[in-house]
């Protein structure tokens, strides 16, 4: 391996300060996958674009959605966006976008990304999961529950697997904090709720889109 001077290697730093600044000029071609995915902006356009260009299904409820636009579906952060500002101890969510890389990399994770009702997704806010007692249905045939004076948030038995493995994925991947009694009950979900046909293939297509996989789905193949 060839060792370059320092003069030179510092030269180049102020030239390409990240590997995805420069992917295009060294490679001469397209940047690989994940490299492109740099913010949640960028991440957005890729999620309805790419991840769900056929459409899809929301994460709580079960609602199909066409591709495109579909009003009154968020995209939703299984995995708070709030907590991964905690974590880094970057400040606010704005500030954090502002003022650290590392957030606007681990906010753009796909695999921590699912379309949400939006009304749904503003209630779950940033609450952890757990299961409530009495079945609140306040969202009609949409078995989600909340508790504003509690703070927490309990989904229908159908996404628990899916939220256990992306959240355990995110707190692994990035080394962001996790309560133990949380992480506990993710992992009973994790065990109940085995990946279904869908959530595999949403796997491959993210690994295809951002270059990796999540080993939490993997593990139950």
């Amino acid at each position: 391996m060839k060792i370059l001077p320092l003069p030179i290697l510092l030269a180049g730093l102020l030239i390409c300060p990240t590997i995805a600044s420069c992917s295009d000029s060294a490679t001469g071609g397209s940047p690989t996958p994940g490299q492109r995915i740099v913010d949640y902006e960028t991440a957005r356009k890729v999620f309805w674009k790419e991840l769900y260009s056929d459409g899809g299904t929301t994460l709580y409820c079960r609602k199909i959605f066409g591709p495109g636009y579909n009003r009154g579906i968020n995209i939703e952060h299984v995995f708070p966006a709030s907590w991964i500002a905690y974590s880094l101890r970057c400040g606010k969510r704005y500030q954090c976008r502002a003022r650290s890389p590392a957030f606007n990399r681990i906010e753009a994770d796909l695999h921590n990304l699912y379309p949400s009702r939006s009304d749904i997704n503003k209630a779950r806010n940033n609450y952890p999961f757990t299961v409530i007692a009495g079945e609140q249905r306040i969202f009609g045939k949409c078995d989600f529950e909340f508790d504003e004076r509690q703070r927490i948030a309990e989904p229908a038995p159908a996404a628990r697997g899916r939220i256990a493995r992306a959240m355990l994925y995110m707190a692994d991947e990035y080394n962001l904090y996790l309560k133990r009694k949380l992480r506990l009950r993710l992992q009973e979900w994790d065990r109940k709720y085995p990946p279904n046909e869908k959530e595999i293939q949403r796997n491959n297509r993210i690994e295809q889109i951002q270059g990796n996989r999540n080993p939490f789905i993997d593990a139950h193949l």
